[in-house]
């Protein structure tokens, strides 16, 4: 259909699909430009490898505090007004860190913390509104966000690599993303669909005391799980895979390089190619198959004798981990009414995957090697396949409408009317 001679509430649908795509990448883009430069940062200040943990611990606990508090905050305020409060906050950020590590280290890591913050809030504002076009769409689209978000991410990391080539100091790199972010996005969250086409009608503010019990509702709980092992997977490549594969094939910083990109080039297809499989196999298959994916990626990445088979299994494992965040995400928003709490409920959980994993997986290979600690998420898959059943579809009529229907059959009422219409009259005759 021509978009000019579309209706207003398709044109306005498209709109937001797009300015959806673009929030999720600006999402990634901020995130990789300052761990893109991570390396000119560690040399500069001085950082051994216990002070770069604890700069990206700053990152995660920011992140931490935030996400408990992003359902209510969504709810609240909506994911248009939230999106556009917490760009702001990341280019805050991100411009703290490129003062801090011009001037200041404290307010580095005060930077660090304030990032980490408002992107947890992003995290869940921006999801609850892709969520809200999937059941407008009736299309499953969360995968394909995501695919947004990791191409901001590759975009980030090329364009840190340019600067670095290029000799841009890290400060204004840094800082001009970070404006950059702070400008565009509140300019795209424009696009997004008005407050009222999120919750649900029969419902109205239900959505802001839902949050709390969220976190006792079974079905939320298992679905962040499922979150939490494949955010687990994902963290774990984009930290590890390079130094693995540098450590096991005793080859250049390069080829580990380029181990790293083609794990985030399958996570960028799986998650693009994402709902062509939830078409077919359904949102509890495709996680079924995703994590078996992993699985195998894992074991072939860390088991597997030649270099080839190293980077085989960075695909599979790329391709695997891409589906279970988005996908829980997506399972989590079925009901609008709960929407914003829910998808807290199961971002602050899979979080927990990306924060925690990668230094545990650090701790556990100083004792067995890196190789035979990355096997761990080969079982943490294997775990998710048995919690995949929770992402099955559920009705989005709340339990409150069923007890007091306005009909008494109402399959038949579309055609009652008409039997009035033709038997009344007979009757009136008679």
């Amino acid at each position: 259909m021509n978009i000019r001679t579309a209706s207003p509430r398709a044109r306005e649908t498209t709109n937001a699909v797009r300015s959806t795509h673009l929030v999720f990448a600006l999402l990634g883009l901020a995130g990789a430009t300052w761990a893109s430069r991570l390396p000119q940062i560690q040399e500069r200040m001085n950082l051994d490898a216990a002070s770069v943990g604890l700069l990206l611990l700053f990152l995660a606990a920011g992140g931490l505090v935030a996400l408990p508090l992003a359902g209510p905050f969504v709810a609240r305020t909506g994911p248009r007004r939230a999106v556009t409060t917490v760009a702001v906050a990341v280019g805050a950020g991100l411009g703290a860190v490129a003062s801090g590590f011009a001037l200041w280290p404290p307010l580095l890591l005060a930077g660090l913390f304030v990032l980490g913050t408002a992107t947890g809030f992003w995290d869940v504002a921006v999801s609850v509104h892709a969520a809200a076009l999937e059941r407008r769409l009736g299309q499953t689209l969360m995968p394909r966000f995501f695919a947004g978000f990791s191409v901001g991410t590759v975009a980030g990391a090329c364009l840190g690599a340019l600067m670095t080539v290029l000799r841009v100091p890290v400060s204004l790199h840094i800082g001009a993303v970070g404006l950059l972010v702070a400008v565009a996005t509140p300019a795209a969250v424009r696009h997004f669909l008005p407050r009222t086409a999120l919750t649900s009608p029969s419902s109205p503010g239900e959505a802001r005391g839902s949050w709390a019990t969220a976190w006792r509702d079974p079905r939320t709980v298992l679905l962040g799980l499922v979150a939490l092992a494949f955010a687990l997977a994902e963290g774990a490549g984009g930290n590890w895979i390079s130094l693995a594969v540098i450590d096991r094939h005793h080859t250049t910083p390069v080829v580990g390089t380029l181990a790293y990109a083609a794990f985030l080039t399958a996570v960028t297809l799986g998650r693009w190619l994402g709902p062509l499989i939830v078409g077919r196999l359904g949102r509890p298959g495709a996680l079924r198959a995703a994590a078996c994916a992993a699985c195998l990626g894992v074991v072939l990445f860390t088991t597997g004798a030649g270099l080839w088979t190293g980077f085989a299994g960075a695909l599979l494992w790329g391709a695997g981990a891409a589906l279970g965040f988005p996908l829980g995400l997506s399972a989590g928003a079925d009901d609008p009414a709960h929407a914003a709490a829910r998808v807290g409920v199961i971002t602050s959980i899979g979080y927990c995957g990306f924060a925690c994993g990668p230094p545990l997986i650090g701790a556990l290979a100083d004792r067995t090697g890196l190789a035979h600690a990355l096997l761990v998420i080969a079982a943490v898959m294997a775990t998710s396949l048995v919690l995949a059943g929770a992402a099955r579809a559920t009705p989005r009529v709340t339990h409150r409408e069923q007890p007091t229907p306005v009909r008494p059959r109402p399959l038949e009422h579309p055609y009652r009317g008409e039997h009035r219409a033709d038997h009344h009259p007979r009757h009136q005759r008679q």
